[in-house]
C-alpha cells in the first residue's frame, strides 16, 4: 500500500448580519476539546465524497439551525498546527443574512451568540484569520 495522506478537510462559515446598523458576526461555543468553551466559527469536517459549500451549509445548520441557499468562499487555510488534532485544511466560507435572523445551538455548539465585528471574543483555531480576510470582502461589497 502507498502512501496515505493525513490531512483532513473542514470547512467554516462566516455569517454577517447587520442589527442597527450594527455588522454583527455569528460565534459558536464550542462544547467540546479542542478549545472547548472558546468562541468559534461553525463549521466542521467535509465528509467524504461531499462538496465543500454542500458541507459548509451543513455543518452551518447542524451548529444554528439556520438554512441558507448560498455561499461564497473566502479561501482555504491550511497552516500546520492550526488545529491541535491533525493537519487540517479549511475552506471558509462567507454570507450575509437578514436581521431577523438569530439561530439556535445545536450538535457541537454549546451556545451561539451574534458578535459586533469590532468586539470579538477570543477565538478558537486561527478564526481571527478567518474572519479578519471575511471581514475585508464583506466591507467591499
Amino acid at each position: 500500500m502507498g502512501y496515505v495522506s493525513k490531512i483532513f478537510v473542514t470547512v467554516d462559515v462566516v455569517l454577517f448580519k447587520k442589527y442597527l446598523n450594527i455588522s454583527q458576526i455569528l460565534l459558536i461555543k464550542r462544547k467540546n476539546e479542542p478549545f472547548r468553551d472558546y468562541w468559534a466559527l461553525p463549521g466542521g469536517f467535509v465528509d467524504e465524497n461531499e462538496d465543500l459549500e454542500i458541507a459548509a451549509k451543513r455543518e452551518l445548520r447542524e451548529e444554528t439551525s439556520i438554512d441558507l441557499n448560498q455561499l461564497t468562499q473566502i479561501k482555504a487555510y491550511g497552516k500546520p498546527f492550526r488545529d491541535p488534532r491533525s493537519h487540517m485544511v479549511t475552506v471558509a466560507f462567507w454570507a450575509e443574512v437578514g436581521e431577523g435572523v438569530i439561530g439556535e445551538a445545536a450538535d457541537d455548539a454549546k451556545e451561539l451568540k451574534w458578535f459586533n465585528i469590532d468586539d470579538l471574543p477570543q477565538l478558537a483555531f486561527d478564526h481571527l484569520d478567518i474572519i479578519t480576510d471575511a471581514v475585508d470582502i464583506y466591507k467591499k461589497k
